[in-house]
């Protein structure tokens, strides 16, 4: 392969995921984009692979061991590098806290933040590699400004993003002096299909863009290896 420099991508069908996946097609790396969905993950990877970016792609239930295993399996064997890691698959459902569904709240559990722990786990010894390389790695995980503020009506996606931020904390403190980075992004609402309940009172031209997204991650791989930015925060005017 000629790209130097390889990615992996979760939620990587539409919306923050490619628009990220995007920016680091442009950047030169390599990528492995998965996502629950084979159908509109494929769409996606067509538009990427036009642009003429080397992609790999895989589909499956990225909050199962398996599922995360196949995408890092994939990955290792097609590029046998792992420069950034970006978690960003997730699952916001919404209910009062009586209404609470058993699967839906262990769905949220295990996309949101189970397949992040699993992540780091079946990637370290390729990011390790990386960061002896080249003095750094990257992993961005997809938290929320619900991480940093609870909302109701979205208890559990809020308690997942939550637990996302301390968790990237965790690694900031675990794995930096190795060099490999770690950033938590919280944004608020993104113009993305998982914000559509709320474009009733939220105008989509009113919301942050997942381009605005892209462009925060393209700048935490141009600062030197001894600059980290352990956390985003992306809001809306006179929030």
């Amino acid at each position: 392969m000629s790209e130097q420099r390889a990615a992996i991508v979760t939620g990587a069908s539409s919306g923050i995921g490619l628009a990220i996946a995007e920016m680091l097609g442009e950047e030169g790396y390599g990528l492995t984009v998965a996502a629950r969905r084979p159908e509109k993950l494929e769409g996606a990877a067509a538009g990427l692979r036009e642009k003429g970016y080397e992609v790999e792609v895989v589909s499956g239930p990225l909050g199962d061991e398996s599922g995360v295993k196949a995408v890092v399996d994939a990955h290792r064997a097609r590029f046998g590098r792992l420069d950034v890691l970006v978690n960003n698959a997730g699952v916001g459902i919404g209910a009062s806290v009586a209404d609470i569904d058993t699967k839906k709240l262990d769905m949220q559990l295990g996309v949101n933040l189970r397949s992040i722990i699993l992540f780091y786990r079946e990637t370290v010894d390729l990011l390790r590699a990386a960061a002896a390389e080249h003095g750094t790695a990257q992993v961005v995980n997809t938290a929320s400004i619900a991480g940093k503020r609870g909302q109701p009506w979205l208890s559990v996606y809020s308690a997942t993003k939550g637990a996302v931020v301390n968790f990237t904390e965790a690694m900031h403190k675990e794995l930096s002096t190795e060099g490999i980075k770690s950033t938590a992004l919280c944004p608020g609402f993104v113009d993305t299909p998982m914000t559509e309940f709320v474009k009733g009172s939220v105008p989509a031209e009113e919301m942050i863009t997942p381009n605005d997204i892209a462009e925060a991650v393209r700048l935490l791989l141009k600062v030197s290896p001894a600059c980290i930015i352990p956390e985003i925060q992306f809001i809306r005017p006179g929030e």
